[in-house]
């Protein structure tokens, strides 16, 4: 039961359209009036006892008029109305109460329930306006001691009352002041809790596009990324006659089969510490020594091509048995961002190129290698020569395979290199 009252009057004057701290402060600012608007008929009644019957229709006329903007709100929706009457009413009329008791004193110090206004304007009109709200409630405090000698003498409340209305403004402005900031913030926390993880989030989707060093250049700074590695080596892995074999399994199949091979790839690619650089189709490409330069680039990446071929000689996947084109190369590369919507984090040059060709004129099951990448692993690594190919833009070339690790001391120095 009481759920639902609250629930139906913190919808009054809901809009659809309204941002969440549009609808945060538009629950916020109904709640306070209908609190400060009920303690008001709690003064009113009091005073009527104490025959105080000027003093007694000001906090009803407060009452009355709060109720009544309220009923307009939620029938009109006029937020910048509603705002206004509610941090418009609490700066007048206890000012007026005041003067109608006599003075600071003998009003029991009432016009603390003006400091309401410029505290309400601070929450729900912004800074800029709520420093007006809160110099004219100065203004009042300063009038009210210019006119204290000429008001109203002293009120008929005895002694003991005027303590207990002390005691009453000053605890419950404090407290409205308190509930009302209270919720406020817990509410703030609540949106920057869910900031924070959205931010989270996109941290997380960023740093899966680019290396982590390149992501925090791109958010701090405003220029162009590019940097020239003297020595680095390039992996591409592509399936082998997966054009064929793509058409005769369904768009699920087909995502899911090399979201899988990949992913793994993707798992390797952290486990060797190497940058994942994007897939092209059915082709992985992936690169080490960019963005950090690493002397076992070479080493490290023929530990992840050796270990490409043996997942996949000993998998299938979706029923399928897969083989993979595995080439190799090292040398000189230029690494760069480039874009602004769906940017990429890239590597150009003959390294790159040649990498791809090795691939590309490669044989099934089989890791092939440039002479440059021979050189820097043919003391850890069995490589059989393949002798003189053809390549596209190249020309003749020597390649070798890689077949195997010499010994495992020397994978574990590779895998200690790369650490």
């Amino acid at each position: 039961m009481i759920q639902t009252i609250v629930s139906k009057v913190a919808s009054i004057g809901a809009d659809p359209n309204d941002n969440e701290d549009i609808r945060l402060q538009k629950t916020l600012l109904v709640f306070s009036s209908l609190m400060i608007a009920s303690l008001a008929i709690v003064w009113s009644s009091i005073y009527l006892v104490f025959r105080e019957y000027l003093a007694a229709s000001i906090p009803f006329t407060y009452a009355t008029l709060s109720f009544l903007s309220i009923g307009w709100f939620a029938w009109t929706r006029h937020y910048a109305f509603f705002r206004a009457n509610q941090l418009l009413l609490p700066l007048l009329l206890p000012f007026l109460l005041m003067l109608a008791l006599g003075g600071f004193v003998s009003s029991s110090a009432v016009i603390l329930w003006s400091l309401t206004s410029p505290l309400g304007a601070l929450l729900f009109a912004g800074r800029r306006q709520a420093i007006g709200w809160f110099i004219a409630y100065l203004a009042l405090v300063i009038i009210g001691a210019f006119l204290e000698p000429f008001g109203h003498p002293a009120s008929n409340l005895p002694p003991a009352m005027l303590t207990v209305f002390f005691v009453m403004n000053i605890g419950c402005v404090s407290i409205v002041t308190f509930v009302l900031l209270q919720y406020f913030m817990s509410q703030k926390d609540a949106t920057l809790r869910l900031l924070h993880l959205e931010q989270d989030k996109s941290e997380h989707l960023l740093l899966n596009i680019l290396p982590e060093e390149i992501a925090a250049i791109l958010k701090n700074e405003n220029r162009v990324i590019a940097d020239r590695y003297a020595d680095a080596s390039i992996l591409f892995a592509d399936v082998v006659n997966f054009t064929p074999m793509s058409a005769q399994m369904t768009p699920e199949e087909l995502v899911g089969l090399l979201d899988e091979v990949f992913s793994y790839f993707d798992v390797l690619a952290e486990k060797y510490g190497l940058e994942k650089i994007k897939t092209i189709g059915d082709c992985y490409m992936v690169a080490a020594g960019v963005p950090h330069p690493r002397p076992d680039h070479a080493h490290i990446l023929a530990c992840m091509a050796l270990d490409i071929r043996e997942y996949v000689r000993q998998r299938e996947f979706h029923g399928k048995k897969l083989t993979f084109r595995i080439g190799l190369n090292s040398g000189p590369v230029v690494a760069g961002v480039i874009g602004r919507k769906k940017f990429i984090y890239d590597l150009w040059g003959d390294a790159v190129n040649t990498a791809s060709r090795m691939e590309s004129h490669g044989v099934g099951g089989l890791i092939q290698i440039t002479e440059a990448t021979y050189e820097l692993i043919k003391d850890d690594f069995v490589c059989e020569p393949h002798g003189m190919i053809n390549v596209k833009g190249k020309g003749e070339m020597n390649v070798w395979y890689v077949l195997e690790k010499k010994c495992i001391n020397t994978a574990q120095h590779s895998v200690q290199l790369m650490a």
